[in-house]
């Protein structure tokens, strides 16, 4: 049976990064299941940083993606909506923009 080194010694950095697709697209966040990518990245810290540099903007656009906490809740707009309505009910404002001469 091989140890780690001679794991890490049999993958090139090309090898191990044509299987970052496949990497991340396991939904393990990056972290490899299979021996000689665990072994390559254990050893390698150019690879390691690039995996690290990787989730961090997968990360990222996940936030993206995943609605805000703090957007207010819909009785706020509809607050605000009712408050334009009775402004304008009032006379505060006129209902459309004045026409140019």
């Amino acid at each position: 049976m091989k140890n780690s080194q001679q794991l890490e010694s049999t993958m090139s950095c090309a090898e191990f990064q044509e299987q970052l697709p496949e990497l991340f697209a396991s939904g393990n966040g990056g972290v490899p299941s299979d021996p000689n990518l665990q072994a390559h990245l254990d050893t390698c810290e150019n690879c390691s940083a690039l995996v690290r540099d990787l989730q961090y903007i997968a990360d990222q656009a996940r936030m993206l993606l995943e609605p805000a906490q703090d957007e207010p809740s819909d009785d706020v707009w509809s607050n605000i909506q009712n408050k334009l309505k009775s402004e304008q009910a009032e006379g505060g404002f006129p209902s459309s923009p004045p026409l140019p001469s």
